[in-house]
């Protein structure tokens, strides 16, 4: 009976299964990436739409502490960001104009204007590269944290920094930029996070629904690649409920991304972003490499051309010059 009773327990997500911090290539609880990827996007065409590219994301970027139920990852937003991350999910407390990072109740131990700082600072670094960033409201219930975030870019960062507009940006028109995509009410100060197509159906009561946690993410995966090319689709790996915390839903789920990621590999498709809780650097760089494999099949498709071009004006100018001998 108290065997049966473990096992349930372990089924429902109670116990962890895992001794300590973990490195495997779909998932990472471990204090430091196994490698980097920080200027990804150097390769990416200028002209190309910012819809077309395949990002890797973090859900609940800055939830590093407060217990099983609050943390979604173990690695700072320096190293995320320098591990290959490129969206941002931000969630800040609003109370007297001061906002606080939390994920739910449990605060963040730092606030809106050290995020902000430390995106300016990697993208100073890496100026080919543009990163996106959700700021929504957590905890407090004001609806009105526009004043505030706009007092903290003023202070924390430059106007320069952020792209305003609703539209997409070209990669060239977001590199060395910082993409806001809001929730929350107020004029514009970049994108609107609604105007992304989303699949975020993040509760799991128990580790009992994890295959509807990923047919969710599966059905929202394959229809990116087919979908509105000038709509960016955002699909959250991440989940929890009250039986199944973020570590125990992603050690199942990130397996199940990982394997369906690597059978599409040669197909040189866009997935759009893919927002995860515990990612590790292999499968990071398998989103990143659905990008630099398109961009490496047109580079090998134009450099064909130019040397049957050469190859043909060659022989051209060959034949004249027996013409002329002749």
């Amino acid at each position: 009976m108290k065997k049966l009773s473990a096992e349930l327990m372990i089924l429902l997500g109670l116990i962890d299964l895992s001794c300590g911090a973990v490195q495997r290539p779909d998932y990472d609880d471990t204090p430091e990436p196994e490698f980097y990827n920080p200027f990804w996007m150097a390769n990416i065409p200028n002209d190309q739409p910012l819809s077309a590219v395949s990002i890797p994301g973090t859900h609940n970027t800055m939830a590093v502490y407060g217990g099983v139920y609050a943390e979604c990852q173990t690695w700072t937003l320096a190293k995320q960001l320098r591990a290959g991350i490129r969206y941002l999910d931000v969630r800040v407390r609003h109370v007297n104009g001061n906002l606080t990072i939390h994920h739910g109740v449990s605060y963040q131990r730092a606030h809106f204007g050290q995020v902000l700082e430390g995106v300016a600072d990697f993208l100073q670094e890496y100026p080919s590269e543009t990163v996106l960033m959700r700021v929504k409201e957590e905890l407090s219930d004001t609806n009105d944290i526009y004043g505030a975030v706009v007092a903290y870019i003023e202070r924390y960062a430059t106007w320069d920094l952020l792209w305003h507009s609703r539209l997409v940006p070209t990669m060239g028109e977001a590199r060395g930029k910082l993409i806001i995509l809001q929730d929350f009410y107020g004029p514009d100060l970049g994108m609107r996070y609604g105007s992304l197509d989303i699949a975020d159906d993040w509760k799991v009561p128990s580790l009992l629904h994890i295959n509807d946690k990923w047919q969710s993410v599966y059905e929202h995966l394959d229809v990116a690649p087919t979908g509105n090319m000038k709509q960016i689709f955002l699909t959250y790996s991440s989940g929890a409920g009250l039986l199944a915390h973020p570590r125990a839903v992603a050690q199942r789920i990130n397996p199940m991304l990982y394997v369906y990621l690597k059978a599409k590999t040669d197909l040189n498709q866009r997935f759009g972003i893919i927002c995860m809780d515990f990612p590790a650097a292999p499968l990071i760089k398998m989103i990143i490499d659905f990008q630099l494999k398109e961009i490496t099949k047109r580079r090998n498709v134009f450099h064909l051309f130019h040397q049957k071009l050469h190859l043909k004006r060659t022989m051209s100018s060959n034949q004249k010059k027996v013409k002329l001998n002749s």
